[in-house]
């Protein structure tokens, strides 16, 4: 396990992290796994990019032996933290869990993976589906009211042979600050009181992994029944940034992940990129 971080004023505590039991519980499906945990930094999955793209330039004390293993790298906060569409993402240390996961996945169709990590998500914290939905392509939001708790940010780099993934995830432990310039967010402590940042990444980090797993072999046509139970989109009318079909009524997703919406004439579009908003009745 790589037991060194980058330098900063107050390292974070190894054990409040639970970093050896995990693991020793990846390792075996995830020979030559890592984790790392830094206290600040900018982008947890800038910063794994930049070491897949020059593995020679970590030169530094956390060089790992296998630059090819999966990484971990969890950040306490992130000061230029991103979202989809370079949005920014919110972090404050405490009430905030960011990491970024990078490996080589085999499968030559990612198509779906940020639903099948969403789904992952919802399922290792939200068991029972009653609090956590899923909004195309990669949000997690309450089924309540809508309110985003948490989002995915997949990005890909070709290293040699591999192709690795690096899987960013953005999730808001405790309340956000109130501001009158954003959205209302959600929060894990709305229903679980004792939620801290490492509960959380203890409770949701096998799940993902044995999804990881399962989608490199299987990709997401198996997920489609499992994430059409949390998807809050499907049955209402939508707006799209798709000018092919800028609005019409959500269907659910295809097997390869793609938004199926209805338009006014009656012709069924498939949606595989863009942002997507409820629209008012």
């Amino acid at each position: 396990m790589s037991g060194q971080t980058e330098r900063r004023a107050s390292p974070p505590s190894p054990g409040r992290w639970q970093a050896e039991a995990l693991w020793q519980q990846l390792t075996p499906l995830w020979p030559g796994f890592s984790i790392e945990v830094v206290a600040t930094l900018p982008s947890t999955n800038t910063a794994l990019l930049e070491r897949l793209r020059t593995p020679a330039a970590l030169g530094h004390a956390e060089r790992r032996t296998r630059d090819d293993g999966p990484m971990l790298l969890v950040a306490e906060r992130q000061t230029a933290g991103r979202g989809r569409m370079g949005r920014t993402w919110q972090s404050t240390p405490d009430g905030s869990l960011t990491f970024s996961l990078a490996l080589a996945l085999q499968r030559p169709d990612l198509a779906g993976l940020s639903l099948a990590v969403g789904l992952a998500l919802a399922q290792a914290l939200d068991p029972q589906g009653q609090h956590l939905g899923l909004k195309w392509p990669n949000d997690l939001c309450l089924r309540t009211d809508g309110r985003k708790l948490g989002g995915v940010l997949i990005e890909a780099v070709q290293q040699g042979a591999q192709r690795h993934v690096v899987i960013g995830v953005g999730l808001n432990v405790l309340p956000l600050p109130s501001s009158s310039s954003l959205p209302a967010s959600a929060a894990l402590a709305e229903w679980w009181p004792d939620a801290t940042p490492p509960l959380a990444l203890a409770r949701l980090l096998p799940p993902l992994a044995q999804a990881l797993h399962a989608f490199d072999a299987q990709g997401f046509a198996p997920l489609v029944g499992a994430y059409a139970e949390r998807d809050v989109l499907s049955g209402h009318p939508i707006t799209t940034t798709d000018a092919a079909c800028p609005a019409g009524m959500a269907l659910g997703v295809d097997a390869d992940g793609a938004l199926k919406m209805r338009a006014a004439g009656g012709q069924i579009h498939r949606i595989v990129s863009g942002e997507v908003s409820v629209r008012a009745a």
